[in-house]
Order: C-alpha cells, then structure tokens, then sequence
C-alpha cells in the first residue's frame, strides 16, 4: 500500500491544480473523498478523467444547508480539506476555514488559487498562462526574437500550482502530528512558479552564466547550441543538453564534429552559427539512428517523443512509468519507494458514487439518505 494509506482528504471538486493534487494524495493511498456538485452528478456517467482516478465521489448540494452539515461531518474525521474556489466563496458556502476547524481543530485546509488568498489581485479571474506572466516564468520561455511561449499549463497549474498543494498539505499534516493543530494553507500559482524559477533567479542575480533577462539567448533556454532541440531526416526531433565539459567533449566526439569549428563551447557570439551548422548535421540521420548512435551514453541525446510514442519507449516500459487503467494507457503513480508500493489506480469513479457509502460511514442510515436525496440534498 501506499505511504499515505491511513489519511483521509477531502477534495472539493474543481478543475486543474486541486484535482491534481488529489489524485496524488490518491495515487500514493491516501482515501481522497471528492465532493461534487449537483450539476456535475446528473446522468452518473463513467468519467475518463485522470485526476480523478482512485478518488471516492460524493454529490452534495452545498447550496442546502443539510448538505454542508454533512460535509462538516465529515471534516470530523478528515485529515485535510482542498478547495480551488475564488477567496471567500467557501466561507460564503458555510465550509471555510473556521466552519471546518471548529468541527476538526486538526483539519489543514488547503486553499488552491491562481494570486493568493490577498492582494490586489486576489478577486480577478485568470488562467495559468497569467499567473506564469507575473512571475517571470513566461518571459523566460521561448525563442531570442520571438514572443513568449505558454509551456502548456505545467508550470503555475500543475508545477506551481497542484505539486505546491499537496506539499504544502503534506507539511501541514506532519506539523499538524506534532501541534496537535491543523492551520490553513494557501497556495498562490504566481508564486509556486515563481519558486520554480529559483535557478534562473540565482543566475539572473549572480550573473553565472552571464544569464541574460531575455528568452533564447542564455543556456537552457535554446540560446546554446548544446542545448537544443534539433530535427532529423524523418521529421522527427532530438533533445540535445551536454552541458557539462566532458559530456561536450563526448558528443562532439560521437557525432563526429571538427574541433575547430565546435571546440569553444562558451563562445557566446558563434552560438547562433553553431546552431545552425549542427541543425545539418542532425538532418544526415534519421531519429532512430542517431538514438542508435547517441541515447544511453553521456552525450545528454535522447528521442523527443510524442503521447503515443513515450508509454512505448523501453525505458519507460521497464521502470512501468506508464499503467493502464480502465483501458486508458497513463502516467503510472510517482514517485517510486524503496518499500511503500502504491497500487495501480482505480478508473475515476462515477459523479456521486460513494454517497451512500462515505455518509453511512459517517453515522447517516439509510432512512436519513433517503430523505436527503428525495429532497434534493443528495444527488
């Protein structure tokens, strides 16, 4: 079993960071009790979301206040509570902060937004993309010359956003083990990016590297031209990154480059023309060949692969980076422990699922869910 079996989280059902942070909890064994609207549970339908694998799904109607009773019951012997709402729309639910804890003065509560519980900001809508604009990160990612580049929506939701939420949940959990008193935790994805800029910041503030505050000219960020990606005779593409001396020396010599040419590795001003004369090498050979030649060793070459292609690979099959569940190929559970084996996840179960199941459990019969779901209170 996992290394979090034993803990139980409530998860108030929303989109991006906090699901993700749920199924976390859930991949590593923690019992995670996601509680979703009514809206959401009509029709019940099998769900093929990832995030929502392994969870139990309850449906409550937290517009009624029998329905935010019971899930104030089931704070009562929870461990940790997650929500995404804007500021002050729990509290304005009845299932804050203060409403939880009085119930549970152990309870963390984890509170998942994109600017943070205050600040100028704290009332706007936004997105990922916003959020990694106040932090620096989006003007960090991207080609000399060209305009920013959104790096998907990994960096503030599920970088700076989800992994910062169950860190900090877990922190708070283990602080809570000491106290004996839960606390709230809140997460801002400006600044969980922001903290995930760390390297560039120390650069930038060091002048190691002679880091530059633009895209594309500086060593991570395709400025070098021993850390680029580079297109093959097939169209397909290969990430190249020997950083290091001795990983260069190895590469230069594996691909057969002219020391005179590619010998000065930190010659900022060649970088652009080495890109380019190494841009036709790469196209001589297609992908497979030049991973034939290149992946494995300390030349820092390896395949870029798409979706379908990475469960494929033999390094991912032999570490099972990548399960099956419910018939959906996935990223499988991480990370991996030397003695704590968390199962393969279950598929995302059905919009209210374990109603009947979880309130029981919290001391309702079954006349009492009856009447709530006649009424309304339960879906």
């Amino acid at each position: 079993m996992g290394p979090l079996h034993g803990l139980r989280i409530i998860e108030i059902e929303g989109l991006g960071p906090a699901p993700f942070a749920g199924m976390m909890f859930a991949d590593m064994g923690a019992e995670v009790i996601s509680v979703t609207r009514r809206s959401l549970a009509e029709g019940a339908q099998p769900q093929n979301s990832i995030s929502e694998r392994g969870k139990k799904s309850i449906a409550l109607n937290l517009k009624d206040p029998r329905a935010v009773e019971a899930l104030l019951n089931l704070c009562e012997t929870a461990d940790a509570l997650i929500e995404g709402f804007r500021p002050g729309v729990a509290e304005r639910l009845g299932i804050g902060p203060e409403d939880c804890m009085a119930r549970n003065p152990k309870l963390v509560y984890g509170r998942m937004t994109g600017w943070g519980q205050t600040g100028p900001l704290s009332q706007a809508a936004g997105h990922d993309i916003n959020y990694i604009s106040l932090s620096g990160a989006l003007h960090g990612i991207g080609r000399a010359g060209d305009k920013p580049v959104p790096p998907l929506n990994l960096v503030g939701d599920f970088g700076g956003g989800g992994m910062f939420l169950a860190f900090g949940v877990v922190s708070a959990m283990l602080e809570a083990q000491r106290s004996g008193a839960g606390q709230v935790v809140d997460v801002s994805m400006v600044e969980g990016s922001a903290a995930l800029m760390h390297m560039m910041y120390s650069y930038l503030n060091t002048e190691a590297f002679n880091w530059q505050d633009e895209r594309g000219v500086n060593v991570l960020d395709t400025g070098a031209h021993f850390y680029e990606v580079y297109e093959t005779q097939d169209g397909k593409y290969l990430s190249v990154g020997p950083i290091e001396p001795q990983f260069y020396q190895l590469f230069k010599e594996k691909v057969g480059l002219d020391e005179d040419t590619f010998g000065g590795q930190f010659d900022v001003a060649r970088w652009p023309e080495l890109k380019e004369k190494l841009a036709a090498v790469f196209k001589t050979r297609t992908r497979d060949a030049w991973c034939e030649l290149l992946e494995g060793t300390d030349a820092c070459v390896a395949p870029v692969l798409s979706m379908r292609e990475a469960p494929l690979h033999p390094h991912n099959k032999a570490r099972e980076s990548f399960v099956e569940v419910g018939g959906h190929v996935q990223p499988g559970p991480a990370p991996k422990f030397s003695r704590s084996r968390p199962e393969v996840p279950q598929p995302a179960p059905r919009h209210g699922q374990h109603t009947d199941e979880v309130l029981a459990e919290a001391g309702y019969d079954q006349a009492q869910l009856a009447a709530l779901r006649a009424e309304g209170v339960l879906t």
